[in-house]
């Protein structure tokens, strides 16, 4: 498959994988929401399209860390039920990287407001 219908192919495969995280993994549905929700709260926020973007981006980048955590735990899962020490290196080192995802915005939007109550652009 090459071309347009590979990108279609492509397309239907991250619909679908959607799909799978959305209806498996509550965390994703709620980082999805605060995602939606950080969208208008961004523009109240920000004082310039690249302070939007930026604190658009920084909540969107913990929604992607997610997707790929939960990557992660189903490749584990996938390999056996029993437990295994490096089963739970892997599954802890996914959610670290959630972990760590998450000061990003936290980082940016504590910047954001700060300029914003202080009365300075962000």
């Amino acid at each position: 498959m090459k071309g347009v219908a590979r990108l279609i192919a492509a397309f239907h495969n991250s619909v679908a994988g959607f799909g799978d995280v959305w209806r498996g993994e509550e965390a994703f549905r709620l980082e999805v929401i605060i995602f939606v929700l950080s969208i208008p709260a961004a523009f109240w926020l920000g004082s310039s399209i690249f302070s939007v973007v930026l604190l658009i981006v920084s909540v969107l980048l913990v929604v992607i860390v997610e997707v790929l955590n939960s990557a992660i735990e189903a490749v584990v899962d996938r390999i056996g039920p029993e437990r295994h020490e490096l089963s739970r290196v892997a599954k802890d080192l996914g959610s670290l990287a959630v972990l760590l995802s998450m000061l990003v915005p936290g980082i940016v939007w504590s910047g954001a407001l700060y300029a914003k109550l202080s009365g300075q652009a962000f």
